[in-house]
């Protein structure tokens, strides 16, 4: 695996439930039966005070659509807000940017990004803010290209025409393993200013547990590319592995990182990310209690999940579901669930691929009915601003 790295100047610089067997294979179409649902130098998830008492959510939360921002969207999937005011979102099958007023709904686009390959799960995926964002206007963006999978990072120019505010792209990593499916892509700024992505093991499930390959991975890297301070396996982007495909991160109130992540026959997965941690596949798919593996903290059936991207607000992960097409509350108390999950919006807006919090009880979110796999209706791909409790 090749992994190359340029830097550019300051200037232009996320209860277990039983089910019957399904598939939630990469984004979970494939027909099955599913069933009933039951800070420091290693970065955020390396440890927390656990000393101190953490509140419980409560048992049960609520959820209000309290209006469409935005309609008339292509495949959208990534989802980042600008500290200005207004929503970038990727197009993963145009491989375009478009700056979304949220409050209006007047898409703006900015530009096409160059290299990007669209086919199957791949195309433009994640975005990120650069936590220097003030000084050096840069988007990330993570994408397939003809042979791999890649995160760039591009100068944002907004006095500049539209479709013309992208600046030529500057590659931090390359080398990421690419198929049909399976390619993760999800981006994010944690709370230690370390760059997070996702990536899936384009369905080879032995490169997950290969610590030298980036495929089925969580990477973190300083925002140049290069292995962030602390890394687990020393001079390696690699920060956590044993994965299928994970499509959401977050981080709660004490720096930890959540991940959700699609499994395949049997389980979808909401797992606390741990430095190092080896979360089992292809070995194990959901709770098994086999030493070396972390288990999930919570366990869906692919039917019920097929979990994209994830946020918190409210002592919550809200996590996206596609083939689940709803919206999942999963309370927690510290590292544990407080209660059962919740299914919210279930088949009422469809396929739901990027949550992102909105500040407070507020949340973005994301439809994902244009992406090939949904049917899509009036006004989709949509935009959603909620309130949760």
């Amino acid at each position: 695996m090749i992994v190359q790295r340029r830097a550019v100047t300051a200037v232009l610089a996320a209860a277990v439930l039983l089910v019957t067997s399904g598939c939630s294979s990469g984004d979970g179409e494939e027909p099955g039966a599913g069933g009933t649902s039951a800070a420091n130098s290693k970065g955020p998830g390396a440890s927390s005070d656990e000393s101190a008492p953490e509140d419980a959510a409560p048992a049960k939360g609520s959820v209000k659509v309290v209006r469409t921002v935005a309609e008339g969207l292509k495949s959208p999937w990534g989802l980042a807000p600008l500290p200005e005011g207004g929503l970038l979102v990727s197009s993963r099958d145009e491989g375009t940017i478009t700056l979304v007023d949220e409050k209006t709904g007047k898409k703006t686009e900015l530009g096409e990004v160059p290299g990007v390959s669209p086919g199957g799960e791949g195309g433009l995926l994640g975005l990120a803010i650069s936590p220097d964002y003030a000084s050096d206007h840069m988007i990330y963006a993570y994408f397939t290209s003809e042979s791999d999978n890649r995160i760039v990072r591009m100068l944002y120019a907004p006095e500049k025409p539209s479709g013309e505010q992208l600046g030529a792209p500057d590659t931090v990593v390359r080398g990421i393993p690419k198929g049909m499916n399976h390619n993760g892509g999800r981006l994010a700024f944690g709370p230690d200013r370390m760059l997070y992505a996702t990536t899936g093991e384009r369905y080879e499930g032995p490169l997950a547990q290969d610590k030298k390959s980036l495929g089925g991975k969580i990477l973190r890297m300083t925002p140049d590319g290069e292995p962030a301070p602390g890394n687990p396996f020393g001079d390696s982007l690699v920060y956590s592995y044993g994965h299928r495909n994970v499509q959401g991160v977050a981080w709660d109130d004490k720096q930890r990182l959540w991940a959700s992540e699609f499994g395949q026959n049997t389980w979808d997965e909401l797992n606390q990310i741990k430095p190092g941690g080896n979360y089992g596949w292809p070995d194990v798919e959901g709770k098994e209690g086999k030493s070396g593996f972390v288990d999930p903290v919570a366990q869906w059936g692919v039917a019920e999940a097929s979990p994209s991207g994830i946020a918190l607000a409210e002592g919550s992960v809200w996590m996206a579901g596609l083939r689940g097409q709803r919206l999942w509350r999963i309370p927690l108390k510290g590292t544990e669930l407080s209660a059962d999950p919740q299914a919210f919006l279930t088949d009422e807006y469809g396929r739901l691929r990027t949550v992102v919090s909105a500040g407070g009880d507020r949340l973005w979110l994301t439809t994902s009915e244009t992406d090939g796999r949904g049917s899509p209706g009036k006004g989709d791909d949509k935009i959603l601003e909620l309130e949760v409790q």
